[in-house]
């Protein structure tokens, strides 16, 4: 059975440890795989995860994953450790030196992967899967790019998703998560909507808007900066974790798991989505998402944005289209929002659509845990060909 190691720094809120924990996971339980997950930040790992235990170095987690606290001085344990047949590198987090060593002086080099952030821009294609020698050590690394497209490494997906989220969806597991979220008579509203995002400038008139609608709403916003800046603006909800705009009921909720976030996403009529590992999971649900970047510098986010757009597009409707572009335009730009969305409400039916079958279409292409499988394999292959 072929030892990997993942490396990884918690740094952007809980997006980085969510994507290594998803893959630890899938590694070991549909590929065999023996994993082992360097974490520098267990405390926030066991806000997703609540069996891990921050205080011990080594632990062995769901699906026989053992995590190890990657501490600033981890030599003693690497010592203990060694390095790995497969050893990935999350989002460059860098290994550390004495780990490098050990990969040099293996007999068999291990086969060395920089796990890169998700991206649609069309360089990614070009880039994916190519070598990099260490300057000073026998070592080759290769970046594995995520991806949309075929030729890039793909996204993270369970074998079963998709027929995991119906079944608990025809069992009733609607009702059942939302009564533990302490949501009241779920049944009374026509729409749900998932809030997750950062900081909008134009939030409140976004709610507003949604306060003037017919329809009886659930908004539901998952702990973080999000719930810090509603509470700000409305002082009702520093008392309490709901409050009533006209035909919305807007709550706040407790930090939930990885799992409770999927079957949120799964529950929920719209998703607003942030970052790499909700977009993932909101595609995977099928339901209508706007996706909010982290703002960079000189707009550089929005370059991102249009990447991505190209692939989710393609073949939309040309109302919907112009709608939608315009309204995820402005999310990512702190721009307006009433005038878009209000274009938006009678297109949710083809909007719903077409999330649903480019959901099928990425589901035709291999998913990432697999491609990272099949790539480790073919390189041992030809380790063994040539020694």
């Amino acid at each position: 059975m072929m030892r990997w190691d993942i490396f990884c720094r918690v740094i952007d809120n809980f997006g980085d440890i969510g994507v290594c924990w998803r893959l630890a996971r899938q590694l070991s339980s549909e590929h065999g795989c023996k994993v082992r997950l360097w974490v520098d930040d267990l405390l926030s790992f066991q806000r997703i995860c609540a069996e891990v235990q921050p205080g011990l170095s080594r632990q062995v987690l769901t699906e026989g994953v053992e995590v190890w606290h990657w501490q600033p001085e981890p030599d003693a344990l690497i010592q203990q450790a060694g390095c790995a047949e497969v050893v990935i590198e999350a989002f460059a987090c860098e290994l550390p030196e004495g780990y490098l060593h050990a990969m040099a002086a293996a007999p068999v080099k291990p086969v060395w992967l920089n796990l890169e952030y998700l991206s649609a821009e069309s360089w990614v294609l070009d880039c994916h899967a190519l070598p990099s020698p260490h300057p000073s050590l026998p070592l080759q690394k290769h970046f594995f790019f995520p991806g949309f497209l075929p030729g890039t490494g793909g996204l993270l997906r369970e074998g079963r998703l998709i027929d995991d989220m119906t079944a608990w969806l025809q069992q009733g597991g609607k009702k059942r998560l939302l009564g533990k979220l302490g949501i009241a008579e779920p049944e009374r509203y026509q729409q749900l909507i998932c809030l997750f995002a950062y900081r909008h400038s134009e939030l409140l008139s976004l709610l507003s808007t949604w306060a003037e609608q017919e329809a009886r709403q659930l908004c539901l916003v998952p702990e973080g900066a999000l719930a810090d800046e509603l509470r700000a603006l409305l002082p009702e909800l520093t008392a309490r974790s709901w409050v009533q705009l006209g035909n919305t009921t807007l709550q706040v909720l407790p930090f939930i798991n990885q799992q409770q976030f999927d079957q949120l996403l799964w529950c929920a009529d719209i998703n607003f989505v942030r970052g790499e590992d909700s977009l993932v999971r909101a595609i995977w649900a099928g339901k209508p998402f706007v996706w909010q970047l982290y703002p960079q510098d000189e707009d550089a986010h929005l370059d991102k944005l249009q990447a991505f757009w190209h692939c989710f597009a393609a073949g939309m409707e040309d109302a919907l289209q112009q709608a939608l572009w315009q309204f995820w335009l402005n999310w990512n730009q702190q721009a307006a929002l009433v005038a878009p969305w209000q274009q938006l409400t009678g297109l949710r039916p083809e909007w719903q659509w077409h999330c649903l079958k480019w959901r099928g279409q990425l589901c035709q292409q291999g998913d990432l845990a697999k491609n990272l499988v099949r790539f480790v394999e073919n390189k041992f292959i030809l380790t063994a060909n040539f020694s």
